[in-house]
């Protein structure tokens, strides 16, 4: 007889299965590192903030609609909980209005990999401060690890003689990029490992974040949406590094805690440097590949099992 399935309560399951553990969230941040390179080839009157705000509109449309329970969550929640749902709603707008103009100023390799550098730290930091869990050695040699190839990968160009000024402002915007996906990365991990679907979740949280982005993209123009090219890049940013990107993402908060889940999405800046390299026919320095080969040692120690624990400790908590 087949065994029923698990409820979706974010609890352990006896089994990680496909849907829980790292993999989904190492193929999240694969989706994710392509944003960068869908976003450049927009038309070159898209304003660079409407572009991933046209994305999360749709993509956040279309996670709410198909996803179970989303409707319902709000009335379910205590009214802690529905504070938590508007905070969070508010980081995952705010992300695409930080992170694509940073793009714009300073690049894609840098505004990425300055988010996702970031974003790992400023979790560890948040759930260290909010008492939800403590920093483990493995985790900050792992993390540490990772965020050192991050910055291998964005300085090799200037240690090789061969870099650009940066742009101070782009830097800045990039950071508070990484510090929206910290906090509703927490937010969004804190509520279902208190019991609420994953699905519905996220459908909330990207569903209210489209609505709040939609007047940006009227009042910016909407023209560059009716080329060909302009809906395609919508199109793509819309169901693929949201819609199905965040649907795997909420999956794997199910058996991974968010300091562990945003230090392994390091893995988008590797993505992205390999996209640039590839499709864009960019070239990267002998310090850069150093850096991926950092990075990618610091992603595997976060993703390898840390061996059987006697007691486990509590779950994480906002």
């Amino acid at each position: 007889m087949t065994p029923a399935r698990p409820k979706d309560t974010g609890a352990p399951l006896s089994r990680p299965g496909l849907l829980g553990g790292p993999a989904p969230i190492l193929v999240s941040a694969v989706l994710w590192g392509t944003t960068g390179t869908a976003s450049s080839l927009a038309p070159a009157d898209a304003p660079a903030a409407a572009i991933g705000s046209a994305g999360l509109a749709l993509g956040g449309l279309l996670l709410f609609l198909t996803s179970r329970g989303a409707r319902s969550l709000p009335g379910a929640c205590t009214r802690r909980e529905r504070r938590l749902l508007t905070l969070g709603a508010l980081a995952v707008a705010g992300y695409p209005l930080t992170f694509y103009p940073a793009v714009a100023r300073t690049g894609v390799a840098v505004a990425t990999v300055i988010a996702l550098g970031s974003a790992p730290v400023f979790t560890g930091l948040l759930a260290w401060a909010t008492g939800r869990a403590r920093p483990t050695a493995r985790w900050t040699a792992a993390t540490a690890a990772a965020v050192l190839g991050c910055a291998l990968l964005v300085l090799g160009p200037a240690l090789s003689g061969h870099g650009t000024p940066v742009d101070a402002a782009g830097v800045a915007l990039a950071a508070c990029g990484g510090l929206s996906y910290a906090v509703y990365a927490l937010i969004g991990g804190g509520l279902i490992t208190r019991g609420h679907s994953s699905d519905a979740v996220m459908g909330v949280l990207f569903g209210a974040a489209g609505l709040l982005v939609v007047p940006l993209v009227l009042c910016v123009g909407t023209d560059w949406l009716l080329s060909g090219r302009g809906a395609a890049v919508a199109g793509y940013l819309a169901v693929f590094t949201v819609y199905l990107a965040y649907r795997l993402f909420g999956h794997g908060l199910r058996r991974t805690t968010a300091s562990v889940a945003t230090s392994l999405t390091l893995a988008e800046p590797a993505v992205a440097a390999v996209l640039a390299v590839g499709v864009l026919g960019e070239r990267l320095p002998a310090a850069s590949w150093c850096g991926l080969a950092v990075l990618a040692s610091g992603l595997i120690a976060l993703t390898l099992p840390a061996g059987r624990r006697k007691r486990r400790g509590p779950s994480e908590r906002i």
